[in-house]
């Protein structure tokens, strides 16, 4: 086990590291932004479905020859397009939803079924290697980041009002048909970054845990959001001097101390409560 003076010293000394904490970095604040909307709205389970989605997508792409980043981030987008388009009767099919998301993995597995050859990257795809991201990964990462902030942007403000009133931004004149559907498209892009740090399996943690610790510790939107990039950003790149030091997986290291944040944002919101 190395010592945390050797970590320090020698760990930014390898490119395959700074590749890793630039990934992570940019996917944390994405997952920090977009989760923090995600967690308002309650469709966690619906962003939880899309990443299993995308492990057929991923998995069909290698089957073509193709990235999997891409097979990813098409079907996830277009799982989530469709997804919108089912608007406010989403929340009443998670059954469907949850069938879906059992198949999707079927479906990849059946990919995989005909490339054996291919069980590294599927452990990859599911659990996440982000020791493993190059440098032009890194970049388009940094692009689908771009695209996917800059549309949150600008609906964030009719996203907003949509989610806290539904009722009264509908008589407003706010299209909430449209809104559900480019929010679930801008989601579906933060699971496909997501997913290359933790795996489809694990995009919960880094996607969900942050926002609903921070929605737990503050009431206030702006801070809230503020606080849900912060706590991303920490587990990301904690996690990775963590496994550095350890040798443990990335992946675990994040859902851990997303775990542990949210429990902990619990206890204090009820002592609080309590005083």
């Amino acid at each position: 086990m190395r010592t945390s003076t050797t970590m320090a010293s020698t760990m930014f000394t390898y490119d395959f590291m700074q590749n890793a904490f630039a990934a992570a970095g940019i996917v944390a604040v994405v997952c920090g932004l977009v989760g923090f909307f995600l967690v308002l709205r309650a469709q966690t389970f619906a962003g939880h479905a899309l990443s299993h989605v995308g492990f057929a997508g991923a998995t069909g792409a290698v089957l073509l020859g193709i990235a999997p980043l891409w097979g990813l981030t098409a079907l996830t987008l277009l799982a989530g397009i469709g997804m919108g388009l089912l608007g406010e009767r989403l929340h009443q099919r998670d059954v469907a939803i949850g069938i879906v998301l059992a198949m999707s993995l079927g479906l990849g597995l059946l990919f995989l079924h005909f490339y054996t050859t291919y069980a590294t990257q599927a452990t990859a795809l599911l659990f996440g290697n982000i020791l493993g991201i190059d440098s032009a990964t890194v970049w388009t990462l940094m692009l689908l980041a771009l695209t996917a902030t800059a549309a949150l942007a600008v609906i964030a403000r009719p996203l907003l009002f949509a989610s806290l009133q539904p009722e009264l931004a509908e008589a407003k004149g706010v299209p909430l048909r449209l809104i559900s559907v480019l929010f679930l498209a801008i989601v579906a892009l933060a699971v496909a970054e997501c997913a290359q740090i933790v795996g489809v399996l694990l995009v919960f943690a880094l996607m969900v845990g942050p926002a609903a610790a921070a929605q737990r510790l503050t009431t206030r939107f702006w801070n809230g959001i503020a606080l849900s990039v912060v706590l991303a950003l920490a587990e990301a790149w904690c996690a990775l001097g963590l496994a550095y030091i350890t040798d443990w997986p990335t992946s675990f290291w994040i859902t851990a101390l997303s775990g542990c944040i949210y429990v902990a944002a619990v206890a204090s919101s009820v002592r609080l409560q309590a005083l």
